[in-house]
């Protein structure tokens, strides 16, 4: 009988070991977390108020940050996943480069980015580690833009206030990434995104300036399962 007993603990435990950390078809989670979004900045000259021609190298870098993000995932296979990230937004200050380094701030924005995200997880739904490749399609949306006095000040010196806006823009984005399971419900999630990103800036004086952004974009999260 005891012989039979640990045979039959033994067999619960492998039994129970094997379906743990079980992410099957259908299931659903949520995580929280910190996203650092980096942009790797290749900026344009920008234009003259005539739109004929450029200022020789006045161009333009953008700061990082860092802000507190969330996110909704669902396993529409035991493989397949949909990843939908959720956060209230980044700020980034606009300062100038080229001829224009050393100026100081010129102006700052607001970035929502909106991400759909389809991931391939390796490895079988009961592993306790699975790193994942993803690829996806972002809409990043900016607002609260708004020129510094700096700006006026070189591109409409005694008039106006010189506005500033971004144009939003549709972004493809792929993501490598692997989740660590703690128990059956709590996890460890980081991943790395890269979204091929450009956009316009536009000022009141009629004058723009094309900037490529391609955001590095790295979370760390703790996610529950349901």
């Amino acid at each position: 009988m005891t012989h039979s007993l640990k045979l039959f603990i033994a067999a619960t435990l492998v039994t129970c070991s094997a379906h743990s950390f079980a992410q099957p078809a259908g299931t659903w989670s949520v995580s929280a977390g910190i996203t650092r979004i980096t942009p790797s900045v290749d900026s344009g000259s920008l234009s003259l108020p005539s739109g004929a021609g450029v200022i020789p190298d006045a161009r333009v870098d953008v700061s990082s940050d860092s802000r507190l993000t969330a996110a909704v995932n669902y396993m529409a296979t035991d493989h397949i996943s949909l990843h939908l990230p959720l956060g209230l937004g980044f700020r980034h200050d606009v300062s100038g480069a080229g001829v224009l380094a050393g100026v100081g701030k010129v102006a700052e924005t607001r970035a929502l980015p909106i991400t759909l995200v389809a991931q391939y997880r390796f490895l079988d739904a009961n592993a306790t580690f699975r790193p994942y490749l993803g690829a996806g399609l972002s809409y990043v949306r900016f607002y609260r833009e708004r020129g510094t006095a700096l700006l006026t000040s070189l591109t409409n010196p005694g008039g106006p206030p010189t506005g500033v806006s971004f144009k939003s823009k549709w972004a493809p984005t792929v993501q490598l990434g692997g989740m660590f399971n703690l128990d059956a419900k709590w996890f460890v999630e980081a991943s790395y995104a890269k979204t091929f990103l450009k956009t316009r800036g536009t000022l009141s004086t009629n004058q723009t300036i094309d900037v490529g952004l391609d955001p590095d974009c790295f979370t760390l999260q703790l996610g529950y399962r349901f």
